[in-house]
């Protein structure tokens, strides 16, 4: 457990990354869909590949007039597996997109917002009952599309932190989330862009090899 100025010092230094990333890269308008059930689809396709390739995915839905609960629902395992193959891990992915509407479905008449009227907890609850959703897609889903406040931790969020020395190796999602959590004012709106920060930086600078020349957090 830290002491107080420990904590205070990490507050402070959390404010600072922020402050210096949205300096650089102004805000990120994350993430980037026309509706919270496409928000939900999006968080599911973008596991373990880009966001250009979930793009195209999405885009073969919508061309296909498949991106609602009732025609994703009716659609077949194989035949979504192809409009999605572009997303990669495809079968996989059709499978989970299938467990999550059928979910949706039964549970909820394929209401989001009757899904997303529960508690954060138990909507996170639920959401990870789903085989196939793991906590940053969980966490995606209720920042982005239910806008409840709760901070998404991912690879890039990660490695800045323990590039930084906020957070060692040994510490596990849970743990990251509560620095966030634990020092940062609960923020649907700062949650949201923060998270988004980190994937510009990461993407930019902070990648599996370090690029920090001109980093906005560099030194620090």
């Amino acid at each position: 457990m830290r002491s107080k100025p420990e904590q205070d010092s990490l507050k402070l230094k959390l404010g600072m990354i922020y402050r210096l990333l949205l300096e650089r890269f102004g805000h990120r308008n994350w993430w980037p869909a026309e509706s919270p059930f496409e928000v939900c689809v999006g968080a599911i396709l973008t596991q373990n590949t880009s966001w250009k390739n979930v793009e195209k995915a999405i885009t073969n839905l919508k061309a296909a007039n498949c991106l609602d609960a009732v025609s994703l629902d009716d659609i077949s395992a194989d035949d979504l597996a192809t409009l999605i193959r572009p997303a990669g891990y495809f079968n996989i992915k059709a499978k989970r997109l299938k467990n999550f509407i059928t979910r949706l479905v039964s549970h909820h008449g394929g209401s989001l917002d009757s899904m997303f009227a529960s508690s954060l907890q138990e909507l996170r609850i639920e959401l990870l009952s789903i085989n196939g959703i793991g906590k940053e897609t969980a966490d995606s889903m209720i920042l982005y599309a239910a806008n409840k406040p709760i901070f998404v931790v991912d690879a890039y969020t990660r490695r800045v932190l323990e590039r930084h020395g906020i957070a060692g190796p040994e510490v596990d999602y849970d743990g990251i989330q509560a620095i966030f959590h634990g020092n940062l004012k609960e923020d649907v709106a700062m949650f949201n862009d923060y998270h988004a920060q980190f994937v510009a930086v990461g993407s930019s600078y902070c990648g599996r090899k370090a690029r920090c020349s001109g980093c906005p957090v560099e030194g620090m």
